[in-house]
């Protein structure tokens, strides 16, 4: 007897899909989109186009889905997937901004507790928006490592994998991130000495 989807491990719902049982893509994104929007949403800075990459992260790994060994974790997996995504979209936007001047992603509009005071959420959403667009405006090599560790709470070992890098790299990164990022938010005003 099969079990329910929701009782498979990854690898089993990756399998299934690759059978044609298309409620196991549908799991497996259940599982793991909220994930890929954090990352992208972390990487980029703009929750609109962080849906967009998740959707294009999904889209392409399960046109990839023959590549994943079932062996590693999909998280892993999937996070690699929507990290190469998030580099693509910096380098379209780059190619964009160069173009058409695009709008800056320090004006991308940042959500607030709804509960605050009026004068808070204004100062909230703010002080949100410098800190997406500090994030964002961390080299890629800082950033992926400052967005798994911290947004996605992998270990140092998982972050490893699946940046393809050392455990050691991976601290080093964190580190210089951390004091990078401080550094811009304090230029900014929203990290007070």
């Amino acid at each position: 007897m099969n079990l329910p989807l929701s009782q498979q491990s990854d690898a089993e719902l990756a399998s299934s899909a690759l059978a044609g049982q298309q409620s196991a893509y549908g799991e497996l994104m259940r599982r793991h989109r909220d994930g890929v929007f954090r990352l992208a949403r972390g990487h980029v800075g703009d929750a609109t186009e962080a849906l967009d990459i998740t959707q294009e992260t999904f889209i392409a790994a399960f046109a990839a889905l023959t590549r994943y060994d079932g062996a590693r974790p999909f998280r892993l997996w999937i996070a690699r997937i929507a990290i190469n995504k998030c580099h693509d979209w910096a380098r379209r936007r780059a190619v964009r901004r160069f173009f058409t001047f695009a709008r800056p992603i320090e004006e991308a509009v940042a959500v607030a507790d709804d509960a605050l005071t009026p004068e808070r959420e204004l100062q909230s959403r703010a002080e949100l928006a410098q800190i997406h667009a500090a994030i964002a405006a961390l080299p890629a090599n800082l950033k992926d490592v400052l967005l798994l560790r911290t947004i996605e709470g992998m270990s140092q070992a998982e972050a490893a994998q699946a940046l393809g890098v050392s455990e050691k790299a991976v601290e080093t990164r964190l580190y210089r991130a951390r004091n990078k990022l401080a550094e811009q938010l304090r230029d900014v005003g929203v990290v007070r000495v």
